[in-house]
């Protein structure tokens, strides 16, 4: 089949032609998707192209791929990936609030044994820090954990683009997020960081981040003081 450039990046027409295939039934649920070199000698084109419009439709929620198995189609209707949670900050910014964030520090954390990060990655991780203001006002406290195989993501970029855009750089796709929600006084550093008391109640948040192959890629810790602002998530 013969694209046209002329319409968008060939990736996205891709996507767009199996996806519209899924939702028809050409590819019955549960079956194995055609292979990278079947498409790219089916649209003529190179398999890096086929490939992002493979992740494009695994992001979605239509398709599901695991290393070493053939990707199977895990969704045929009209809903699947119409149904996701907004980010929180772009809430905030479409209802006129003003964001800023600001990069604290990042550096190779030696973890102490019996911690949950050396649970989680071992003896060491990416450690990052960082805040959020709102209006000005600081509101959230972020530390993020990466595994120390992500060292090399160019950290001293983390001031004009979003970690998650650097990890996609990587080439790793997140596609699951878990996040655990608690309220406590935050640590005395924090704390200082917000303004607030070290007796403050604040949101805490745990994130699980985890890639298609089911690998955690991200563990962070969020503080919210929502004093200034609840937290909250709309779902559409």
């Amino acid at each position: 089949m013969k694209l046209n450039q002329e319409k968008g990046a060939l990736y996205l027409q891709i996507k767009n032609i199996m996806k519209d295939r899924i939702l028809h039934g050409v590819y019955p649920l549960h079956s194995n998707f055609p292979s990278e070199p079947e498409l790219a000698e089916e649209f003529k084109v190179s398999r890096i192209t086929v490939r992002n419009a493979v992740k494009e439709l695994v992001q979605e929620g239509f398709l599901e791929t695991k290393s070493g198995k053939r990707t199977k189609i895990i969704r045929n209707d009209a809903i699947a990936g119409r149904i996701k949670g907004k980010r929180f900050t772009e809430l905030l910014e479409e209802k006129g609030h003003k964001l800023e964030k600001e990069w604290l520090s990042a550096s190779i954390e030696h973890n102490a044994q019996q911690s949950e990060v050396y649970e989680l990655f071992g003896e060491q991780s990416v450690r990052i820090e960082r805040i959020y203001y709102l209006d000005e006002a600081p509101y959230t406290h972020f530390t993020h954990y990466l595994s120390a195989d992500l060292s090399s993501i160019g950290l001293e970029q983390l001031n004009s683009q979003s970690l998650y855009e650097l990890i996609k750089e990587q080439n790793i796709m997140l596609m699951k997020f878990q996040d655990q929600f608690a309220v406590e006084a935050a640590p005395a550093e924090v704390a200082a960081y917000l303004q607030v008391s070290e007796q403050t109640m604040l949101l805490k948040r745990l994130r699980f981040s985890y890639d298609e192959n089911g690998e955690l890629i991200e563990y962070s810790v969020a503080y919210y003081n929502t004093i200034i602002m609840p937290y909250h998530i709309d779902y559409i």
